[in-house]
């Protein structure tokens, strides 16, 4: 009888075992920037591979589950919405600086309360205050980005893009996960975002095999920590924990990112960036916290 209350209880905090998952997630997930402005490998070949690779990972765990069919419907469209996000993200962390594409990532919530109002969902009006803010962070980062080149400024506008999609991704994977177990959805979802990078991939004439041994290491490192520890374990709490209390832990994945890209890139943000980052992450925090989004993502 416990975890639906957990659930949907905004400020009652995970249970060790589930805070232990969302520390492991964060790691996870913060090692994902860092590693893709390391690697060279073109951004379709990337996103199969990473896919393919975690749709492997799970695939052993889901095989003991039953598939159900409208589930197992949610989990494809998710998985394809899933590689266009993936195609944001991977441009934004190698046209801007890892801490700015992170942050602006960091949006996906505000999407998915306003997703919900396009649907006809409510938001309360104590929640568009956190919109305000976030969009004055967004200014901000934009804004010196523009002053430092084109390129920066465009990678800002991928990872606006790449939050939609994000927003659209969580909304529908708690659709799926009403009905599929966690390594099912993952499975079925991760292949199909495979499925729909690989023939953008070769229509775009990107190589997928010839590539060194470093990229290659790189690319077990996303498959291993991002995927596999990061976006899993998330997805795996979701079924107890608030998406309330799961967002607002991965807004940890900015710092997170941010040490990483200055230990392993010594890629350090533009100073005026700073200040639109914290923006961005106490906006979307007043948004998380008075939009009530487990209606939006539990009951829809």
């Amino acid at each position: 009888m416990s975890h639906p209350l957990n659930r949907d209880n905004h400020t009652q905090i995970p249970a060790r075992p589930d805070l232990i998952r969302l520390g492991v997630g964060i790691i996870g997930i913060g090692t994902s920037g860092p590693l893709i402005a390391m690697s060279s490998m073109p951004v379709l070949s990337l996103i199969f591979w990473r896919n393919f690779g975690g749709a492997l990972m799970t695939a052993p765990f889901a095989l003991r589950h039953r598939i159900d069919r409208t589930g197992a419907k949610w989990a494809i469209l998710s998985g394809v919405v899933l590689a266009l996000h993936f195609y944001g993200f991977f441009l934004a962390m190698r046209m801007t600086t890892v801490a700015a594409g992170t942050a602006l990532v960091a949006l996906q919530p505000i999407f998915a309360a306003l997703f919900v109002k396009l649907t006809g969902g409510d938001i309360p009006s104590r929640a568009w205050m956190g919109m305000f803010v976030s969009f004055g962070g967004v200014l901000l980062i934009s804004g010196v980005d523009l002053q430092i080149s084109l390129r920066a400024f465009l990678g800002d506008l991928a990872a606006i893009i790449s939050a939609a999609l994000a927003g659209m991704y969580m909304l529908i994977g708690a659709r799926a996960q009403r009905t599929l177990e966690t390594a099912t959805y993952t499975s079925i979802c991760y292949f199909f975002c495979a499925i729909t990078a690989l023939p953008m991939a070769i229509i775009a004439g990107n190589e997928l095999l010839k590539f060194s041994g470093r990229e290659w290491w790189i690319l077990l490192g996303l498959i291993f920590g991002a995927q596999f520890l990061g976006h899993t374990m998330f997805n795996s709490v979701l079924k107890r924990v608030s998406p309330a209390v799961v967002s607002l832990i991965v807004f940890f994945e900015v710092p997170v990112s941010s040490i990483l890209a200055i230990w392993w890139l010594d890629q350090r943000p533009p100073v005026g960036v700073i200040p639109g980052i914290v923006l961005i992450l106490f906006g979307c925090a007043l948004v998380v916290l008075r939009t009530r989004p487990t209606q939006v993502m539990i009951e829809e």
